[in-house]
């Protein structure tokens, strides 16, 4: 692509997200904006706007350490596109969620090469937790830096995140009991933890009252040899938030509940396996039980 149309597609995006923008700017906000769009990442939004997938690109939806989160529209409707940064971030957060993932075990120990292995994962990870089923925003492409996928809310508004949502007791109970179960559909029939999840990275279908699992770019498997610890840090979190709302919950039994399975696991682990997205071999099934017994050893 010439530098002549890098700057015509850079004024267009620049355009259409300042028209689009509902969200307020202040000088941090800029700043990562400038570090996000790079010229190759331009060039690949570029690409993506050829295949369709791009349309027309609105305002910010949130700003974190790694990439910011832009609303979308493409020819699937309104979309959420993820652009991971590739000349700032905190790079070195990454290392302990990938750099030991077995999936991930050939790739090179670059900024670059781990910032794409890390929405690779991140796209796979959906899949799998979808699979799982769990509502999570549904990946649509991945390339590079970018991740396109669902946008998860109603009329250009996204969910807000478990932390921002007014709650009751009842209706907290509710959301707590639905997180729980993510956490254990997570964990039984995906063999995934998520390793930060907390009310930062869970929003809430108001209208719906159903928790939504974002941000799982760091999940990792249960043969992780940190999988253990991440698991028992995103009990903490849950407990922790929802103690506010009077949600009474014992750790080392919610630790009993997340490793039951039942039939209709079996039916979902099945599904995986034969998808690929588990492994099928009896290792890995050991490797469940081995970790909750742990995990019961850890809390002791």
């Amino acid at each position: 692509m010439s530098e002549k149309k890098i700057d015509k597609q850079m004024r267009k995006i620049e355009d259409k997200r300042d028209k689009n923008r509902t969200f307020k700017k202040d000088s941090s906000f800029l700043k990562a904006e400038e570090n996000v769009f790079d010229v190759p990442t331009l060039k690949l939004l570029y690409t993506l706007a050829n295949k369709g997938y791009i349309t027309e690109m609105g305002g910010s939806i949130s700003t974190g350490k790694e990439a910011n989160v832009f609303y979308a529209a493409g020819n699937e409707g309104e979309v959420a596109v993820k652009i991971y940064r590739l000349t700032s971030g905190t790079f070195k957060a990454m290392d302990p969620y990938i750099l030991k993932d077995p999936r991930f075990t050939n790739i090179r120990h670059s900024r670059k090469d781990i910032v794409f292995a890390w929405t690779q994962k991140e796209a796979q990870n959906l899949l799998r937790v979808r699979k799982a089923g769990i509502r999570a925003p549904r990946p649509i492409v991945n390339e590079r830096n970018v991740l396109v996928m669902e946008f998860m809310g109603k009329d250009k508004i996204p969910y807000p995140l478990l932390k921002d949502t007014p709650l009751d007791d009842a209706e907290a109970q509710n959301i707590y009991d639905q997180v729980i179960e993510d956490i254990r559909r997570l964990y039984v029939r995906a063999h995934l933890v998520h390793s930060d999840l907390s009310e930062y990275n869970i929003l809430v279908d108001t209208e719906k009252m159903e928790a939504v699992i974002i941000d799982v770019g760091q999940a990792v498997t249960l043969d992780h040899p940190n999988a253990r610890e991440f698991m028992s840090r995103d009990l903490e979190n849950i407990l922790r938030f929802f103690k506010k709302y009077g949600v009474k919950a014992d750790k080392k039994e919610v630790l009993q509940h997340v490793k039951q399975r039942n039939e209709t696991d079996e039916i979902y682990e099945k599904e995986l396996n034969e998808s690929g997205e588990n492994k099928p071999d009896e290792s890995e099934n050991e490797q469940i039980e081995t970790d909750s017994e742990e995990l019961e050893l850890s809390e002791n």
